[in-house]
């Protein structure tokens, strides 16, 4: 290809990549933005709206450090399109809480040390309020051992199973389960 197929080509893209105006309700606050249609809430999130606390791992779905809670349910932020999002509700870390008033899970993970290099942290925490959500609907895993049941006991096979979605790098499970458990179940440790 020559230069100048190379230079058409690109003008060719260029020209036909149109913008998508749209407005997004992010932390209870509708912003609007112009973005190209194929762009990622996570994306849209971090370099259009700035709030980069959601982070990028993977890129793919498969780490879940850009879960952010959409509706109340918890959402890989990678895997879906801004655009389809103009309706929604969504929460990102920075809408849980803030310095001077934390969310009762971002103070258990502080207390408990449910962080190491924290990168991994804000969709820890997003996941598992939209887990612990999905436990008081009376939700089953695969970890349930009666999925007939309408009042689930989060064991900590049960959050493991449901936080299994969310990687940690530094392997802070431990303290990640405590975390978690002693916000569910008031666990005294």
């Amino acid at each position: 290809m020559s230069d100048s197929d190379t230079g058409a080509a690109g003008r060719s893209q260029g020209e036909t990549a149109q913008l998508s105006a749209i407005e997004l309700n992010v932390n209870d606050q509708v912003r609007r933005l112009e973005v190209d249609p194929r762009t990622s809430l996570l994306d849209a999130l971090r370099e259009h709206l700035r709030l980069s606390g959601t982070k990028k791992g993977c890129d793919h779905g498969q780490c879940g450090a850009c879960t952010v809670l959409i509706n109340g349910r918890r959402v890989n932020s990678c895997l879906t399109l801004a655009v389809m999002h103009e309706d929604d509700e969504i929460v990102t870390i920075e809408g849980l809480g803030h310095p001077d008033g934390l969310h009762p899970m971002q103070r258990a993970f502080v207390e408990r040390d449910g962080f190491q290099c924290g990168y991994c942290t804000p969709g820890q925490i997003c996941s598992a309020v939209g887990m612990i959500a999905e436990v008081e609907a009376g939700w089953p895993s695969h970890a349930t051992a009666d999925v007939t049941s309408t009042r689930i006991a989060l064991t900590d096979e049960e959050i493991r199973e449901r936080m299994s979605g969310n990687i940690c790098r530094c392997a802070a499970y431990p303290n990640i389960v405590a975390a978690i458990r002693g916000i569910a179940v008031g666990d005294p440790e």
